[in-house]
């Protein structure tokens, strides 16, 4: 889950709350382990991402750096090249191009 959890500071344009709230939720779902909490539980797991995302944009505001801003294409492209390098870009074949069960049962053929 942490994986989706992007680098928010120094982009032009810069982070919008949307962002900021997402990446929170991210965090969140991480270290309670739910992906949606039970009821007895939304309220303090909705209050975290509040807290979280008030404390990720006091942070951020907060921040200073004389690098320039990064572009967000510009990094996208660069996290799919190095997501080709690790996962390789060859995908597994459709299912129609694997013999079903039953041909492999009878010894017979797809028809």
């Amino acid at each position: 889950m942490c994986r989706n959890i992007k680098p928010l500071f120094n982009f032009d344009p810069p982070v919008t709350d949307e962002e900021i709230r997402a990446a929170s939720l991210q965090f969140v779902r991480k270290i309670s382990g739910f992906h949606a909490p039970s009821k007895g539980n939304e309220v303090a797991f909705y209050a975290a991402i509040d807290e979280v995302a008030a404390a990720s944009k006091r942070v951020l505001q907060s921040l200073h750096t004389t690098a320039p801003s990064r572009n967000r294409e510009d990094e996208a492209a660069k996290a799919r090249a190095r997501a080709a390098l690790r996962f390789g870009t060859n995908q597994r074949p459709p299912k129609s191009d694997h013999p079903t069960r039953s041909s492999k049962r009878t010894g017979g053929t797809d028809s």
